[in-house]
């Protein structure tokens, strides 16, 4: 997949291409409705599909005070893109120059004369330029444009506010349903307090480089992928009480690991389900046999050996 970052050069020499736009936060089942809608008209008139989406969210320029915190980082994004046939993104960045273009501006001047586009599809409740001006049917009077309806699950819209809500109750495995595929923090392996190796589960510690919604305080079963290959883990989010921790750590013992230093490298998780919340433990002996027994459930629920 092609990806673009930013408005300077943008000089593509397709004769016409299917453009969707959007925030795209997560690429949840509505967004992925919308992409798929593009890609199969793309492919219907043999020309690229190509998703357009922004390096923040509107909000953290339009109302700083309500953005909200992020689902997904922009690389896990484009993976998606290019997972669901984009053949092309562009990353606009989402600053006051571009907030205060017109709809016409934005459609003339980004979407035709640099992007080619030759057909729109958009959300329900999609519109874009200065006071959103540019809605499905304003675009439809001077471009093809499909407008995608909701996706709905148990007569809900799947949202990315209901979305975050989720993640934050610890509710993965709903947020899962809703997104298509499992939620993922990923971040660089740092040094912790290193307790864990001397109870026997030494973990990872990750440090995030972006504003991401947290999960709830707790412990999940997970996939860790890293760069000596994929692993099951035991996933755990909190103050750690038990160990007297002074702020919110995201580790992960990770099944089966063969030892080598994952230090400064980047693991992804994949978090499949909540186990149990955040508990204190009167003794260390006590926490290993909690332990043991989270990692057995771990085991039990992704099949592990």
């Amino acid at each position: 997949m092609l990806t673009h970052f930013g408005r300077a050069r943008l000089a593509f020499e397709w004769p016409g291409s299917v453009v969707c736009i959007g925030t795209f936060d997560g690429i949840h089942r509505g967004h992925q409705q919308v992409i798929r809608t593009a890609v199969d008209l793309a492919q219907e008139d043999e020309i690229p599909a190509v998703a357009v989406t922004f390096d923040r969210h509107p909000s953290a320029i339009l109302a700083p005070s309500t953005r909200p915190a992020y689902i997904a980082s922009i690389e896990n994004d484009l993976e998606e893109f290019e997972r669901l046939g984009v053949a092309a993104a562009v990353v606009l960045p989402f600053n006051p120059s571009l907030s205060r273009m017109s709809a016409s501006e934005f459609l003339q001047e980004i979407l035709v004369e640099q992007l080619a586009a030759s057909h729109l599809v958009v959300g329900h409740d999609f519109a874009l330029g200065n006071d959103r001006e540019g809605t499905a049917e304003w675009l439809a009077a001077r471009i093809p444009t499909t407008r995608v309806e909701p996706f709905e699950i148990d007569g809900e819209r799947v949202s990315s506010r209901r979305i975050r809500e989720f993640i934050a109750e610890g509710n993965v495995s709903a947020a899962n349903r809703w997104l298509g595929h499992p939620f993922q923090v990923s971040g660089v392996v740092i040094h912790g307090q290193k307790l864990g190796r001397t109870l026997g589960f030494p973990t990872v510690n990750l440090a995030r480089s972006f504003d991401q919604v947290m999960l709830a305080d707790g412990v999940y079963a997970a996939r860790a992928v890293s760069k000596f290959g994929d692993f099951d883990a035991a996933l755990a989010v909190g103050m750690r009480p038990a160990v007297g921790g002074a702020a919110r750590t995201i580790e992960a013992f990770l099944l089966n690991y063969p030892g080598e230093s994952l230090y400064g490298s980047v693991v992804r998780l994949d978090v499949i389900e909540f186990l149990r919340p955040e508990q204190n433990f009167s003794s260390l002996d006590d926490l290993v046999v909690q332990m043991n027994e989270d990692v057995k459930r771990v085991r039990q629920i992704m099949g592990s050996q």
